[in-house]
Order: C-alpha cells, then sequence, then structure tokens
C-alpha cells in the first residue's frame, strides 16, 4: 500500500490558498479559472461598469474581494457596491449588483445555490448571470418582495437603475466568438 505524503503548507502558501475559496457556509469551495471567453467577458464587464460608475458613489470591484451573503462567503466574477468601503477590506457586506459569468464546471451552483443567496440577501437588488456561449443575460431583479428572473439577450441594453447606469449587452461580448460548428480541440487550446 502506497501512502502519499503532503509536505507542510507554510502560512504564506495557505493565506495564496485561501485567497481563492469560497465559503458555502459549510466548509471551504474551490475557484478555479475560466476559459479566454470567460476571462474577456469579465474584462469588458469591468471595463463597462468602471467607465460609467467613474464620478458615481457606487463602484465595481472583481473577485480579488470577496462578498458575505446568507451565510457564505463568495467570490463573484464582480459586483457593485454603493456604500464606502474602508481601506483594506476582505469582505463586502453589502453587494448592491453582482454578476457572474456562467461556466459548465459552476453554472448550477450559480443558477440555484448562489442565487438564492443574492436573493436572501437585502442589498443586493439585482443579480446577472451572463452566458459564455452566446450574447445572453439571465437577469434577476428585487421587485417589492418578489425575485424576479427575465433573460436579455441580443443588442439589448441592460438597465440597472439601482446603480444609475445601462450596459449594452453587446459590449459585454466584444471579442467574444460563438463559433458553434468546431469542436474546440483541447491540446490547441492550451497555451503555455
Amino acid at each position: 500500500m502506497s501512502i502519499a505524503l503532503r509536505a507542510p503548507m507554510s502560512l504564506e502558501e495557505f493565506l495564496a490558498w485561501e485567497e481563492r475559496q469560497e465559503f458555502d457556509g459549510f466548509e471551504p469551495v474551490a475557484t478555479t479559472g475560466g476559459t479566454s471567453d470567460h476571462s474577456a467577458i469579465e474584462r469588458n464587464l469591468i471595463f463597462s461598469l468602471t467607465g460609467r460608475l467613474r464620478g458615481k458613489p457606487c463602484q465595481p470591484y472583481t473577485s480579488n474581494l470577496k462578498i458575505f451573503v446568507a451565510g457564505s462567503i463568495r467570490c463573484p466574477d464582480a459586483f457593485v457596491v454603493c456604500s464606502p468601503i474602508p481601506r483594506g477590506t476582505l469582505v463586502v457586506t453589502e453587494p448592491v449588483v453582482v454578476f457572474e459569468v456562467l461556466s459548465p464546471s459552476t453554472a448550477s451552483t450559480d443558477i440555484g445555490v448562489k442565487n438564492e443567496e443574492y436573493r436572501d440577501t437585502p442589498s443586493v437588488k439585482r443579480y446577472v448571470m451572463l452566458a459564455q456561449d452566446r450574447q445572453l443575460a439571465t437577469v434577476f431583479t428585487r421587485v417589492g418582495d418578489d425575485w424576479v428572473g427575465h433573460i436579455v439577450s441580443g443588442d439589448a441594453i441592460l438597465g440597472m437603475p439601482e446603480i444609475g447606469i445601462d450596459v449594452p449587452l453587446a459590449g459585454l461580448y466584444e471579442r467574444v466568438s460563438f463559433d458553434q460548428t468546431a469542436e474546440p480541440d483541447v491540446q490547441a487550446t492550451v497555451r503555455l
């Protein structure tokens, strides 16, 4: 019988590992990298939000900063906060708009569990899930006591009155290809 031995983890290694984790209320959940399309959508999203929110009280943040929602710690792809965040903050407690770029490995959690957590967090007024395989967003919005979902696609405008901006959906998908005819070659997509 062979037993794999692990080298002890240093404090620095632990902190680096911990920065990439979410907490679902029970245990750490590993977060991983995404595809080039995922990264492009996230980049376009942050660029669009930053430009439109410049000079306003609401500000966008990326997954480098965590949010506390309904007892869980999450690292959404992007989110907007409208209250001041003290310097050195690691976890934000009052996100207003939350964005996730859907990936095959995390879509069921984003659509189900996280959607419920965002719904159950009063500060969250809007939750936007962006597809990677087509120009489409599933949007949940707080309307009174209801959490209402709808689809935005094509050349539609993603209206976000709670943060005072509108974003053309097409701009979030700039330089993202939706070629459905070719099967991806895994070896060809790996870039070192």
